[in-house]
């Protein structure tokens, strides 16, 4: 495994790099911005990962270490493979990335040359606990909305389905006192479970 290359940038084409590594020109394939961020002969360093295959070894370079990371994370999805997780990468930054899958965001996902409605839906289902996203609620919300609303989505509901309830629980709720965040579980999860 080669986790990164540094030397001065020899050569720049539209999808690659050629970084001059002690003498050996390596060929990297870059996304758009990381190309964008290069020029001809200054001294860089990318972080990297290998792919083989049958007939080719093909080093992919990332400005940093999470770019690369999410680009092996989201190929680990049934149906992703290095070209689609470049594209995803060169259409969303890693963060954005984490964010859609996540918050099960298709139609972010589906802005991603070569990924259709079903390959969006597959990568949510196999990767978002993966990701290390907290779904969170709107900044400046009280701290008992923000703990029911993890709790329900501990408990499997969709973030959709978690706000809906919120919404109607916390119109019941006497304006400026601080609720039980118990209480207000229950009557978000007998309110979901009515909506079924």
């Amino acid at each position: 495994m080669i986790a990164h290359v540094r030397g001065p940038v020899a050569a720049v084409t539209l999808t690659s790099a050629v970084i001059d590594v002690g003498g050996v020109g390596m060929q990297v394939m870059c996304t758009p911005g990381t190309i964008a961020s290069l020029r001809i002969g200054t001294e860089v360093q990318l972080s990297t990962s290998m792919v083989v295959r049958e007939d080719s070894l093909t080093i992919f370079g990332f400005s940093n270490a999470d770019e690369r990371d999410m680009f092996e994370l989201v190929q680990t999805a049934s149906g992703v493979g290095p070209k689609v997780a470049q594209a995803m990468l060169a259409v969303l930054d890693p963060d954005r990335l984490r964010q859609a899958i996540g918050q099960g965001d298709l139609a972010t996902l589906t802005s991603v040359p070569g990924i259709g409605r079903k390959g969006a839906e597959r990568i949510v289902v196999e990767l978002k606990d993966r990701v290390g996203v907290t779904t969170t609620v709107a900044a400046g919300a009280p701290a008992w909305r923000s703990q029911v609303h993890e709790a329900l989505l501990g408990l499997g509901w969709s973030t959709r389905d978690a706000d809906a309830a919120l919404e109607r629980v916390s119109a019941d709720l006497p304006a400026g006192t601080e609720p039980d965040v118990s209480s207000v579980l229950r009557d978000a999860l007998r309110t979901l479970a009515k909506s079924r």
